[in-house]
C-alpha cells in the first residue's frame, strides 16, 4: 500500500511540474506538433517515472577486504491483516480504488455511447474515412469516423469542415485522448488533468486549423467558425469541431508572423527538468555506509574472533548453512516476525546485519550495519542469535572464523 501511495505522489508531482513548464514556456508557441508531442510525452514520462530505478556510482560488490561474503538478500513479506480496524491509509486506498473504477467505467461508457451512435447513424465512405450522419451529432471525429449532423457532398461550407476533421483522423488525435483518459483514470484526483486536457484539445484544434487555412482563406474559414457556434459535446472522446473558444482559435489563425526556429530551443529546457526528476525519483546512488567504519574495524589491523583466532574476510571454502541456502531461507522465514511497531508506522526497508561464523560453526557477534528502526533492527539481531551452527569455512584445509553480511528486507504487502 505504501508503494502505491509513493507512486501516486511521485507521478502527481512530475505531472504538475511538466505541465507547469508547458504553461510557462511553450503554450504560446505556434509549433503545434511539438506542443502536442510534449504534452503526450509528459503524461507518459510522469506515469512511468516512479517505476524507474537506476544505480549511480554504486560499487561493484563489497568494499575490498571487508565483509567479502555477502549472503543473498532475504525478503520478509508480511501481510497487513488488520481487518478489525480501518486505518487512514486503508480508507484512502479504497477511496482511490473506487475512483479508479468509476473513471474506467466512465471511459468505457463513453466508448460504448460513441459505438452506439455510429451503429444507429447513416454512414458514407469517402477517401478512406467513414462519414457518420445523424441530426443529433456535431461536427467531430473519432478514429477514422467523421461525425456530421447532415452531409451534402456539394455543399462548399462542408468541405473545410471535412478537411478539419480529416486532419484529426490523420494525425491520430483520438489516440491522444484515449491515452489521456486512461492515465487520468489512475490519477483521477489530480486537478491538473482539467488544464492538461484543455491544452491538448486546444493544440489538436490548432493543428487542424493550420492545415485547413493552407487550402482555404483564413477570413472565410473564420466566418465559418463563427457561424457554427454550437454547444459542447458530452462525448469526451471525440474531437469536436468547435470545442474551444472560437475567438481564441481565430486569433491564433490570424497570426501572420512565422514562428522563429530559435524558439524551438525552449523545448530543450524540458530535458534538464526531466533529468532532475530522474535524479530525485529514480536514481539510487548506491552509496552504503563504510561498514568497517561503522563497526570501528580498522582495515589494516587483523581482527580477532571471540576465541582469539583471526577472522577471515576471504577464505578458500566459504561457510555453509546445513542444508544449503534453501534451508537458510526456510529458517529465516519461520523465525522472523514483522514488528508490530513497524507495521503500525508502515516501515519498510533493508536491515544489514554482520556476524561471525566461528571455526566450530557457532554464529556470534551479530551487529547492525544499517537499520531502519521500528523494531526491525532488534528482530534481525534476535533471529541471527538463534541461528543453528553452520559448517565453518576453511583456509588451507583448516577451519577458521569468517565474517558474513546479511541483508534482510522487511516489506509489507
Amino acid at each position: 500500500m505504501n508503494q502505491l501511495f509513493n507512486y501516486l505522489w511521485e507521478a502527481s508531482l512530475a505531472l504538475a511540474l511538466l505541465y507547469g513548464f508547458y504553461r510557462l514556456f511553450l503554450r504560446k508557441l505556434t509549433f503545434f506538433s511539438w506542443n502536442r508531442a510534449y504534452l503526450i510525452s509528459s503524461v507518459i514520462f510522469a506515469m512511468i517515472l516512479p517505476f524507474l530505478s537506476f544505480k549511480v556510482g554504486a560499487s561493484s560488490g563489497t568494499l575490498p577486504g571487508v565483509f567479502s561474503y555477502s549472503l543473498p538478500e532475504f525478503q520478509f513479506l508480511e501481510s497487513e491483516n488488520q481487518s478489525s480496524t480501518w486505518t487512514v491509509l486503508g480508507i484512502l486506498f479504497w477511496v482511490y480504488i473506487t475512483g479508479v473504477i468509476w473513471q474506467i467505467s466512465m471511459l468505457l461508457y463513453g466508448l460504448g455511447l460513441t459505438a452506439k451512435r455510429i451503429v444507429q447513424s447513416e454512414k458514407y465512405h469517402k477517401d478512406g474515412y467513414c462519414i457518420v450522419v445523424n441530426p443529433d451529432l456535431q461536427p467531430s471525429s473519432f478514429f477514422h469516423y467523421i461525425f456530421l449532423p447532415h452531409y451534402d457532398e456539394n455543399d462548399p461550407d462542408q468541405k473545410p469542415i471535412l478537411l478539419h476533421e480529416s486532419v484529426h483522423v490523420k494525425k491520430g488525435h483520438t489516440m491522444d485522448l484515449l491515452l489521456l483518459h486512461l492515465s487520468k483514470s489512475f490519477l483521477w484526483f489530480h486537478p491538473v488533468w482539467i488544464f492538461l486536457e484543455a491544452s491538448l484539445r486546444e493544440v489538436h484544434e490548432y493543428e487542424a486549423d493550420q492545415e485547413v487555412t493552407t487550402a482555404y482563406s483564413k477570413t472565410d474559414y473564420a466566418k465559418l467558425l463563427l457561424g457554427l457556434l454550437i454547444t459542447e459535446s458530452n462525448n469526451e472522446l471525440v474531437n469536436n469541431f468547435n470545442h474551444f473558444q472560437t475567438k481564441k482559435r481565430i486569433k491564433m489563425m490570424m497570426k501572420n508572423e512565422k514562428p522563429k526556429a530559435i524558439k524551438k530551443a525552449l523545448f530543450l529546457l524540458a530535458f534538464p527538468l526531466m533529468a532532475a526528476m530522474l535524479v530525485v525519483f529514480a536514481c539510487d546512488t548506491g552509496k552504503e555506509e563504510d561498514f568497517a567504519e561503522t563497526l570501528d574495524i580498522p582495515l589494516d589491523v587483523d581482527t580477532l574472533s571471540s576465541s582469539g583466532d583471526e577472522i577471515f574476510d576471504v577464505v578458500e571454502d566459504s561457510p555453509e548453512f546445513e542444508g544449503g541456502m534453501e534451508a537458510w531461507n526456510e529458517f529465516l522465514g519461520s523465525t522472523l516476525h514483522y514488528p508490530d511497531k513497524a507495521k503500525e508506522m508502515g516501515i519498510e526497508g533493508t536491515v544489514y546485519v554482520v556476524f561471525e561464523i566461528q571455526n566450530d560453526g557457532r554464529v556470534t557477534n551479530p551487529e547492525i550495519l544499517r537499520g531502519i528502526g521500528g523494531g526491525c533492527d532488534e528482530e534481525a539481531l534476535r533471529v541471527i542469535r538463534q541461528s543453528p551452527d553452520w559448517i565453518p569455512g576453511k583456509q588451507r584445509g583448516k577451519e577458521v572464523a569468517v565474517r558474513m553480511r546479511l541483508p534482510i528486507r522487511f516489506k509489507l504487502s
